[in-house]
C-alpha cells in the first residue's frame, strides 16, 4: 500500500512577497516540508527575516528582490531564480497590492500599478519560470487569487479585476500545460490577518459583517494556508489542475 507524499525534499520553490504575512508562510510552510526557498520582495534585503526563521529552523533558502511593477526586472528575477538552485520546481505568484478608493475617483495610474504588479508580473513569471518545466515535464504554478476572484468588492476595482484575471489566468495555463505534467493551480485565500485586511479589521462594521459569514467564527491566520500550499506543490496533487482552492473558513458556504 502506498501513501500520499506530500514532501518537498530536493524541490525548489519560489516564492514571491515572502517579506512577511502570507508570502512569509508560505515560504517557512514549504522549507519545513523539505524544499529550498527563494524568497523574493520588492527592495533588496526585504526577505532577509524570512531567510532567517527557514535557516534557523535548519532549512536552506536565499533571497532575490524586483518591482513587480517593472517588466524588466520581473524578467530579470525569473532568470536569477532559476540561477539559484539550478532550476524552480514551484512557483508561487504572490507578491500583489491593493488600492483603496471609489470607482469614479480611482487614480489610472493606482489602476495600472495593480495591474502590473498583481496580474502582468504573474503571467511573466509564469511564462518564464513554466517555459523551463514544460520543458522537464515536471512542475507546479500556485498563484494567489483571493476572494475578490468571484465578488466585486468595495472600492477595490483594480485589485477586484486583477484577482478575477488571476483566476482565468490559472485555467487558461492549467488548460496548456496539463499535458506536459505541470499543474497550475490558485489559493483564494478568506479573510486573513495581515497588512493588505488592516483597514478591514480596524473597521468594527465590515469586520462585524465578515466574521457573521465565517462558519469557523474567526478571522484566518496566515499558517492556515500553508497545508493547502504545500499540498498543491506537492506530487500528491498531480491530478489537480485548474483549480482555484478557496481557503476560507467557509466563507463562500455562506
Amino acid at each position: 500500500m502506498t501513501s500520499p507524499d506530500f514532501g518537498l525534499t530536493n524541490k525548489v520553490a519560489l516564492v514571491t512577497g515572502a517579506s512577511r504575512g502570507i508570502g512569509q508562510a508560505l515560504a517557512t510552510g514549504f522549507a519545513g516540508a523539505g524544499a529550498k526557498v527563494i524568497c523574493a520582495s520588492s527592495r533588496e534585503g526585504g526577505c532577509a527575516d524570512t531567510v532567517s526563521k527557514i535557516t534557523d529552523a535548519g532549512g536552506e533558502a536565499t533571497e532575490l528582490f524586483a518591482d513587480l511593477s517593472d517588466v524588466t526586472a520581473v524578467q530579470a528575477l525569473a532568470e536569477k531564480a532559476k540561477g539559484v538552485y539550478g532550476e524552480v520546481n514551484v512557483l508561487v505568484n504572490n507578491g500583489g497590492t491593493i488600492y483603496r478608493s471609489p470607482a469614479v475617483e480611482f487614480p489610472l495610474e493606482q489602476w495600472q500599478h495593480s495591474l502590473q504588479v498583481n496580474l502582468d508580473a504573474t503571467f511573466i513569471l509564469c511564462q518564464q519560470i513554466g517555459k523551463d518545466m514544460v520543458a522537464r515535464q515536471q512542475g507546479k504554478i500556485i498563484n494567489i487569487a483571493s476572494m475578490l476572484s468571484y465578488s466585486g468588492g468595495i472600492t477595490v476595482p483594480a485589485y477586484t479585476a486583477s484577482k478575477h484575471a488571476v483566476a482565468g489566468l490559472t485555467k487558461a495555463l492549467a488548460n496548456e500545460c496539463g499535458q506536459h505534467n505541470v499543474q497550475v493551480n490558485a489559493i483564494a485565500p478568506g479573510y486573513i490577518r495581515t497588512d493588505n485586511t488592516q483597514a478591514l479589521q480596524d473597521d468594527p462594521e465590515r469586520s462585524s459583517e465578515i466574521l457573521k459569514r465565517i462558519p469557523a467564527a474567526r478571522w484566518g491566520e496566515t499558517s492556515d494556508l500553508q497545508g493547502a500550499a504545500v499540498f498543491l506543490a506537492s506530487a500528491a496533487s498531480n491530478y489537480i489542475n485548474g483549480l482555484v482552492l478557496a481557503v476560507d473558513g467557509g466563507f463562500l458556504a455562506r
